[in-house]
């Protein structure tokens, strides 16, 4: 392979991050994610631990790469050395603890600065499950979504309602960006990267003809 590039069986490979307060549920929502079901004994992250997935977006296989970060105050400046180059993020508060939503704009402070000003966001409203315990109103938390230009999803990491479509949604609009110029997977720390070799012809002007095949030599 090209020096630095590694082909892998897709298009694409994105860089996500799930950010959040402590008991958020960000680590459950990976793993309902990557496993399809409820992270039962789930204690608080120490550090950061990786997930990935490959998924079709598009028609286009995307692998995911998923650092799941601590939330606590004491592994914040562990957790930062992970923002770089991140190309999305889900940005997760628990519905039923308005401490969690109030320190959103840290959290999405340190994202647009640490990683990218480009930074793909979708905002996770998790613990729909437990609408009775509710604090923070879909409306609310919508207006901010809105004001921030994230977008913008309740979630369940206990049921798996909306969990794959967050991600998704993100991968989505990463490809979108791509698509139409706006994202540069050649930019160093984009957090983007070519899949299998095959796709490097996407950087071939437009009519050029691929190099003729040798003759068989069979």
């Amino acid at each position: 392979p090209k020096s630095g590039f590694f082909p892998f069986p897709a298009d694409f490979l994105f860089k996500f991050l799930v950010i959040g307060s402590a008991g958020t549920g960000k680590s459950c929502l990976l793993h309902q994610f990557i496993e399809n079901k409820f992270k039962q004994d789930s204690n608080h992250t120490i550090g950061v631990e990786f997930g990935s997935k490959v998924v079709n977006v598009g028609g286009k296989t995307v692998k995911l790469q998923i650092w799941d970060t601590a939330g606590q105050e004491r592994f914040r400046s562990v957790t930062r050395s992970y923002y770089r180059g991140a190309a999305g993020a889900l940005l997760v508060y628990d519905i039923t603890s308005r401490e969690t939503y109030n320190a959103l704009a840290n959290w999405l402070s340190d994202a647009r600065t640490l990683a990218s000003p480009s930074i793909v966001i979708i905002l996770c409203g998790n613990k729909k499950d437990l609408d009775a315990e509710r604090e923070v109103t879909f409306l609310e938390a919508s207006r901010f979504a809105q004001e921030n230009e994230l977008m913008f999803l309740e979630t369940s990491a206990l049921t798996g309602e909306n969990v794959e479509e967050a991600f998704l949604k993100c991968a989505r609009t990463i490809l979108n960006k791509i698509e139409s110029g706006e994202l540069d997977p050649e930019r160093m720390g984009s957090g983007i990267q070519y899949g299998d070799a095959s796709l490097r012809q996407l950087r071939q002007p437009r009519g050029a003809q691929p190099p003729p095949r040798p003759p068989c030599s069979c």
